[in-house]
C-alpha cells in the first residue's frame, strides 16, 4: 500500500496489542480492505465475499488467511472460521454495511454484533477516508497512485450491555450502540483529517 498510495494513518496505537480484536471498517472502495490489512498493527483476517475467491487471487486470499462469505444466506462455515480466529487472540476485520457503499455506516447488518456478543471481543473503528476522492488516470477503478489515503483507528469499545445476553432483542440493541459509535468515529475522522 505505501508503495503505491501515500496512507496516513491515525490511531493505531488505539489498537488492543493483543487478544481478539473486530475491526469495523467503511467500504466504499476496493482497496479499503487492502488499505487496511497494509496498515493495521496487526494481521488482519477480513470476511470477504466468495466472488473475489476467484483466478489467482483464490489461493492468495485464503494463503493469507482472509475469511471467504456466501452472502446469500447463512454461512456457517465462515462462521465458525471467524469466530475460530477470535478465538485464537487474532483480528476480525468486518464491513458492516456488509458490502460496498457510500461509507458512511448507515445501514449496518447484524454480523458485527453478532460476532462482538457472541466472542466478547472489542471492536476499533476504522474509517478509510479519500479512496473515492477521484479515479486514476491509468486505473480508472482505483484512486490515482501516490494519492493520500486516510485510515484512522477509534478507540476500542464492548458492543454489549455486560449482561452477557446473546438474544435477538440483545443483538439488536448492540447494532444500535455500534452504529452511534461508528458514525460517531466517522465524523471524528472527517474532522482530523479535513475530508
Amino acid at each position: 500500500m505505501y508503495g503505491l498510495w501515500k496512507p496516513r494513518v491515525l490511531g493505531a496505537w488505539k489498537m488492543p496489542a493483543s487478544g481478539p480484536v473486530i475491526l469495523a471498517v467503511n467500504h466504499a472502495h476496493n482497496i479499503d480492505g487492502p488499505m487496511v490489512m497494509g496498515v493495521a498493527p496487526r494481521p488482519t483476517h477480513f470476511l470477504i465475499k466468495k466472488e473475489a475467491f476467484v483466478g489467482p487471487l483464490d489461493p492468495f486470499l485464503t494463503g493469507i488467511g482472509q475469511v471467504k462469505v456466501d452472502r446469500g444466506g447463512t454461512d456457517r462455515t465462515a462462521i465458525t472460521r471467524a469466530l475460530d480466529v477470535l478465538s485464537a487472540g487474532g483480528v476480525l476485520g468486518i464491513f458492516p454495511e456488509g458490502t460496498r457503499g457510500e461509507g458512511d455506516f448507515a445501514s449496518l447488518r447484524a454480523g458485527l454484533s453478532y460476532f462482538a456478543v457472541r466472542s466478547g471481543a472489542p471492536i476499533v473503528p476504522v474509517a478509510v477516508l479519500g479512496s473515492t476522492d477521484r479515479p486514476g488516470r491509468l486505473i480508472k477503478a482505483l484512486p490515482p497512485l501516490r494519492s493520500r489515503v486516510d485510515v484512522v483507528f477509534g478507540d476500542p469499545f464492548e458492543a454489549g450491555d455486560g449482561s452477557g445476553r446473546r438474544t435477538r432483542k440483545a443483538l439488536d440493541e448492540a447494532t444500535e450502540r455500534i452504529q452511534k459509535r461508528l458514525t460517531a468515529h466517522l465524523e471524528n475522522a472527517r474532522r482530523l483529517t479535513g475530508r
